[in-house]
């Protein structure tokens, strides 16, 4: 995700905070000696290509995912007023801990998705065929609206390797005009539903992730890479269905509805967008970026945003190895302000890709952070977003937008979890400036003092060794291990201590 929202409560600049720096040059190199800017940062932030960067991508490949993840089969039917989505969900799950229950989260159930009026319900669930009563919780929800803790208890427990088979059935409610990843446009005759399923909250070597849901403008989820074996999205006749993987073929499924079928071999997350859309393509060798924008109620233009998505991709990817993904899709649209990033799948606010570049490469750079490394985005929330906002810095330092010069107050807290910012008087704009800016400051500059190339082979081998898992701020630690420089700097900062 940007911070444009998560900064919009500050009074710094116009009323509104709207972007993340493009380069650090403008943050204070006094008040705090941890993350002093020298001019070997500025330098390399200047500069148009990441030095020392300069990867061919055939020359790199990431491993393969286990072939024990989880294999999830989703369905999607979508209501023709775009107002609501029937679903079910097959989840085939082989834990490598003893388990006595299964734990989903309901994220369209989160505090500004749920104020906003989306919602998710898990009306049957089904365990290895017989009917079992989930337990929910708020786990963060507002309340009078659902929880997002969904517990389903085994009827026993089962030991590692043993493959447990879960069957659910939901509903899902759009909120009107929500600038978020759940809801209905107001403008244009479009609906998008991001993480909107009951989705498997397992970490590998650590169990259930049950973080609290928090008013914070930001992602919380937690999710290991699984087998998006089939994605169905069953949608009105004459609308276009942008989905999550490789199109798999589409049929008439009557009554006016077409049937759209997906299918991704690794991914951790799943977002649909469905309405009258615009549509272009790009290739980028063997991968194809393919946009939808809206087709009516906005002037974007489908083609220009094809284009900046392809280069940012092309540039990204020539730094940090392969796109973990061979179908990128981008939604374009209208209610919302700034990014939101999935797997293989990006939503964009109704901006201009050419004015705000930077946010079409921050966005792009999580297909690499969060898409093919994850975390768990509540405890370490670091681990994308301040990688993202250091690619976006490193790759696209032209990329525009205003610098908001405030990230050297939260210096020392960069490895803080999403609920550390609930004591500030303005959350998320604390979160975007502790997180994003000090942390994407922090990289930069440990990047300068252990220099570009060593630095950006170890952080590719971190991606190499962590890809299709959630790491951990361990994870980073054992992949700077050879360079105590860089480690000097992110401890100063913070960012390997955290809130674990």
């Amino acid at each position: 995700m940007s911070p444009v929202r998560g900064s919009c409560a500050s009074s710094c600049c116009d009323g509104r905070v709207r972007n993340l720096p493009v380069s650090v040059a403008a943050m204070t190199t006094a008040a705090r000696p941890v993350l002093v800017v020298a001019a070997a940062v500025l330098t390399l932030a200047a500069s148009c290509a990441p030095a020392g960067g300069d990867v061919d991508p055939a020359t790199l490949d990431w491993p393969d995912p286990s072939p024990t993840r989880p294999v999830v089969d989703l369905t999607f039917d979508v209501a023709g007023d775009l107002r609501s989505v029937e679903g079910t969900e097959r989840v085939d799950f082989t834990p490598d801990l003893e388990v006595c229950e299964l734990v989903f989260r309901a994220w369209p159930n989160k505090p500004f998705l749920a104020e906003a009026g989306s919602a998710l319900e898990v009306t049957e669930v089904l365990v290895d065929s017989v009917e079992v009563e989930p337990e929910v919780s708020p786990g963060g929800a507002p309340e009078g609206s659902p929880g997002t803790l969904v517990e389903v208890p085994l009827p026993e427990c089962v030991d590692a390797g043993t493959t447990v088979t879960a069957d659910l059935r939901f509903t899902v409610t759009l909120g009107e005009g929500v600038d978020e990843r759940v809801g209905t446009s107001r403008m244009g005759d479009v609906a998008w539903f991001g993480t909107a399923f009951p989705l498997l909250a397992w970490e590998e070597g650590r169990g259930w992730a049950r973080d609290e849901a928090v008013p914070v403008v930001g992602e919380t989820t937690t999710s290991e890479t699984f087998e998006l074996r089939s994605l169905e999205v069953v949608a009105p006749e004459g609308y276009e269905v942008l989905g999550t993987g490789s199109p798999a073929g589409e049929e008439a499924a009557g009554d006016g509805m077409m049937r759209h079928r997906f299918t991704a071999p690794a991914v951790r997350d799943v977002t649909v967008t469905v309405g009258r859309l615009d549509l272009a393509t790009r290739d980028v060798g063997d991968v194809r970026v393919r946009v939808g924008t809206p087709g009516s109620g906005s002037d974007a233009d489908p083609e220009v945003w094809a284009e900046q998505v392809a280069e940012a991709v092309e540039r990204v990817g020539s730094w940090l190895g392969p796109v973990p993904y061979p179908d990128v899709w981008v939604s374009v649209l209208p209610d919302q302000t700034d990014g939101i990033e999935f797997p293989g799948a990006v939503q964009f606010g109704d901006v201009s890709p050419v004015e705000e570049s930077w946010l079409v490469t921050h966005e792009v750079a999580h297909l690499w952070f969060y898409g093919l490394v994850g975390n768990n985005q509540a405890r370490d929330p670091w681990l994308d977003e301040a990688l993202a906002t250091f690619v976006q810095m490193v790759t696209d330092p032209e990329g525009g937008g205003p610098s908001p010069n405030r990230g050297e107050s939260y210096l020392g807290e960069v490895g803080q979890p999403m609920d550390h910012w609930l004591d500030y008087r303005r959350p998320s704009t604390a979160y975007v400036r502790g997180v994003y800016l000090a942390g994407g400051a922090a990289l930069l500059e440990a990047r300068a003092r252990a220099g570009a190339e060593a630095f950006d082979e170890a952080l590719r081998g971190y991606l190499r060794d962590n890809a299709h898992r959630v790491a951990t701020p361990e994870d980073v630690e054992a992949a700077f291990a050879e360079l105590p420089e860089v480690l000097e700097v992110l401890r100063d900062a913070g960012a390997l201590e955290g809130g674990r």
